[in-house]
C-alpha cells in the first residue's frame, strides 16, 4: 500500500470523524482502528490513485467502485476472509457516512463478500494446557539457580509468577488478550473469586476465576508491589514491566514463547489459543451454550456455536481412536 495513501486518509475530515467514532461509540482499540486505517487507505489509493489528496470525494462513490476494488484485491489473490473484512470495513464506514449525510447510499450494502468457509480453531488438550500453565515455574527455577543478585532473583521471581498468572487467567476466564492487557486491581474481586472484564463495545461481563487463578494472581501481585513500585492506587495496572508500567497485549505474545518451548507445544500457539480451549473445554464438560457465551462476552451465539463444531471434531477422534468397529 501507498505510504502518501496512508497519510493522506489520516488527514481526510471524514476519516478523522469516523475515527473519533470509533473511539467513542464502539470503543475500539487501537489494532481495530489501525486496521480500518489500512482499508481505507487501500479502497483510497486503488480508487482515486497515489496522487489523490484528501478531502476524498467518498459521495462520489457507487457500486461500481466498490466491486471495482474488491475485484482487484481478488485479481491480487486475496484470501476469501480477507475479501470479507476489507468490504465489512468499507461497509461499515460508509454506513457512517450515510448516517452523518455525508453520502446519500452506502456502495458497499449491495456487494456481497465471497462465501468463506469458517476454520475451526485450534485448541490445546487439557493434558497440553496443563503443562503451559506449569512451564513459568520450571524456566524459573532454572533461571534463579543463575540468578546471584537478590535484586536479580526478585525480579526472576515476580516475572515468573505474573505470567503464571496471566496464563492461569486467560485460561480460567476464556477473557481475550486485550481484556487481559487493561486489566487493574479494581477489577479483580479476590474475596468473591471474580473479575471484572470491559469488553468489546464497553460492554462489561463478570468471570468467575477458578481457585488456581486465584492463587496465580495472589501470588503476583504480592511480588508485583514487593519488587515493582506502582503507583495509581486501585487503578494500577495488575501486570506490569521493569519499569513499573502496564504489560501490553504484544509483550505478552512474546513472553509466552519460551514457555510454549518449554511445555513441548507449536510455537503458533497464541494467547487466543487458551480462549479457544476454555470454550471447548467447558462444553465438553457438559456447560451449556448460553453460558458459554456470557462467559466468553460473545454478542451472537451463532459466534458460540463455533465451538459445538470442535468439541463434535474431538468427539469423532475419540469414538475413531476407541470403538471396535469406527
Amino acid at each position: 500500500m501507498n505510504r502518501n495513501a496512508s497519510a493522506a486518509v489520516e488527514a481526510d475530515p471524514a476519516v478523522r470523524r469516523f475515527v473519533a467514532h470509533l473511539q467513542a461509540e464502539r470503543n475500539a482499540s487501537a489494532h481495530t482502528i489501525a486496521a480500518y486505517r489500512s482499508d481505507l487507505a487501500q479502497f483510497a489509493d486503488l480508487t482515486w490513485g497515489p496522487a489523490a489528496a484528501p478531502p476524498f470525494p467518498w459521495a462520489e462513490c457507487d457500486r461500481y467502485a466498490a466491486r471495482r476494488f474488491l475485484a482487484s484485491l481478488h485479481r491480487a489473490g486475496a484470501a476469501p476472509t480477507t475479501l470479507g473484512r476489507k468490504g465489512s470495513a468499507l461497509r461499515t464506514f460508509f454506513r457512517f457516512l450515510e448516517r452523518e449525510g455525508l453520502v446519500a447510499d452506502n456502495p458497499f450494502r449491495a456487494v456481497r463478500s465471497p462465501r468463506q468457509g469458517r476454520a475451526l480453531p485450534r485448541v490445546l488438550s487439557v493434558a497440553e494446557v496443563g503443562r503451559l500453565l506449569d512451564a513459568p515455574a520450571r524456566i524459573a527455577e532454572a533461571a534463579l539457580a543463575r540468578a546471584p543478585r537478590p535484586e536479580r532473583r526478585r525480579w526472576v521471581e515476580y516475572a515468573a509468577a505474573r505470567d503464571a498468572a496471566i496464563l492461569e487467567l486467560l485460561y480460567s476466564t476464556g477473557m481475550r488478550l486485550a481484556e487481559c492487557a487493561s486489566l487493574t486491581d479494581s477489577r479483580v474481586d479476590m474475596l468473591a473469586g471474580v473479575v471484572r472484564v470491559a469488553g468489546k463495545g464497553r460492554k462489561e461481563r463478570l468471570c468467575p476465576l477458578g481457585r488456581p487463578a486465584l492463587r496465580a494472581l495472589g501470588r503476583a501481585t504480592e511480588l508485583r508491589d514487593a519488587v515493582v513500585p506502582t503507583t495509581g492506587g486501585r487503578d494500577r495496572p495488575l501486570f506490569v514491566n521493569r519499569h513499573g508500567t502496564r504489560l501490553t497485549g504484544r509483550s505478552v505474545e512474546r513472553l509466552l514463547k519460551p514457555y510454549l518451548a518449554a511445555a513441548g507445544l507449536p510455537p503458533d500457539v497464541t494467547p487466543h489459543t487458551l480462549r479457544h480451549s476454555f470454550a471447548t473445554h467447558l462444553l465438553d464438560a457438559g456447560a451449556d451454550l448460553r453460558s458459554v457465551q456470557e462467559l466468553l462476552g460473545h454478542a451472537s451465539l451463532s459466534t458460540t456455536q463455533l465451538y459445538t463444531h470442535v468439541s463434535i471434531e474431538r468427539l469423532r477422534e475419540v469414538y475413531d481412536k476407541a470403538h471396535p468397529r469406527p
